[in-house]
């Protein structure tokens, strides 16, 4: 099982949401709204201006079976993209196990 992150900005929503929903095997994902920063932030800004430099995202987390781990990346890099700096990131991470709560379901079969 694998754990995809993606940072994405927020109007990119809706375009990667309806992209994700043609994969027929997503069970689902979770949306959060994030602030932070990267590389591009304001390197003449005041300590004080610094701390406020915060740029607001989506954090996107989708927990899916390995097989289609590489269609989802490729989804999200594609309906998120806009060509300018700060369009986000995706990671991929592994996932040891999964327990669905109603069930006890333990696994692939959770997810």
């Amino acid at each position: 099982m694998k754990h995809i992150i993606a940072y994405i900005k927020p109007h990119k929503l809706d375009p990667v949401t309806q992209a994700l929903h043609q994969i027929k095997e997503l069970t689902g994902m979770t949306v959060f709204e994030v602030r932070g920063f990267g590389r591009g932030r304001k390197r003449e800004a005041t300590p004080a201006e610094q701390l406020n430099d915060f740029v607001k995202h989506l954090k996107i987390e989708i927990f899916c079976k390995k097989e289609i781990e590489k269609q989802i990346v490729e989804t999200i890099e594609k309906a998120a993209h806009t060509g300018l700096r700060g369009d986000g990131k995706i990671y991929v991470c592994g996932t040891q196990d999964a327990v669905r709560i109603s069930s006890g379901e333990r696994g692939k079969t959770a997810v």
